[in-house]
């Protein structure tokens, strides 16, 4: 029989993502996260509001959503507990968060220059998304103790970076679900994902183009608009 219960967080298990920005001074910022999800083109993540990211996202309004395969565990691991804002927040400090200038060099990650955004792209990761945010919208809002602490921010895709071990050899721009091996965190911890489909998807008879989101034709446009003439 099910029992209900009271779990302090109910983090059942996503992706996880390593997003750049740019910090008030120029410098890039790395932060792990895992509130993500995917739609079309567009992404929406969970960020706390006084975060840096949060905070460069507001004010820059552009990122790139890096996404690590279970083998770059151990980059992302040194990320966990660092932040970017200066002095740390108390209730970070307490959690034992250290400030860090060069979240580049404490992880291992190598940045490299973007195409259509300011933030670096982070070298080692098979998925590299350049975007531009959308829209910002509080979560919670409606608890007085709750208000204004948590953001729900929708991105919009505008340039998509796949490293080749990830793509199917016979179909271009298709990613190959055997071969792409996301980095899990489910709740706090880090988990892969096993070999092989575990039984055939019903869902995979409609062929991915079904699902084509004009914002990829808003993301050439943004790379026509940078090519020098």
């Amino acid at each position: 029989m099910h029992q209900r219960q009271e779990p302090a967080i109910l983090y059942f298990g996503t992706p996880v993502v390593v997003i750049s920005t740019v910090n008030e001074d120029g410098s890039p910022n790395l932060a792990p996260m895992s509130s993500a999800f995917w739609l079309g083109w567009r992404c929406v993540l969970g960020l706390g509001a006084s975060s840096q990211t949060a905070r460069n996202l507001r004010r820059e309004r552009e990122c790139v959503l890096n996404l690590p395969s279970q083998h770059e565990v151990g980059f992302v691991d040194r990320l966990a507990l660092t932040t970017g804002k200066n002095p740390v927040p108390p209730w970070k400090a307490s959690r034992g968060y250290r400030h860090v200038q060069d979240k580049f060099e404490v992880s291992g990650f190598t940045p490299v220059p973007s195409e259509t955004v300011a933030p670096p792209r982070a070298h080692e990761c098979p998925v590299q998304l350049e975007a531009v945010v959308e829209a910002i919208h509080g979560v919670a809002d409606d608890d007085a103790l709750l208000r204004g602490n948590i953001l729900n921010i929708e991105l919009r895709i505008q340039r998509v970076h796949l490293h080749p071990s990830i793509l199917m050899a016979d179909q271009p721009n298709h990613i190959d679900p055997d071969k792409w091996r996301p980095l899990i965190m489910s709740f706090q911890k880090f988990y892969g994902l096993s070999d092989g489909q575990l039984q055939p998807s019903a869902l995979s008879s409609i062929p991915e183009a079904a699902y084509r989101s004009p914002d990829v034709d808003r993301a050439r446009e943004a790379g026509a608009l940078l090519t020098p003439m």
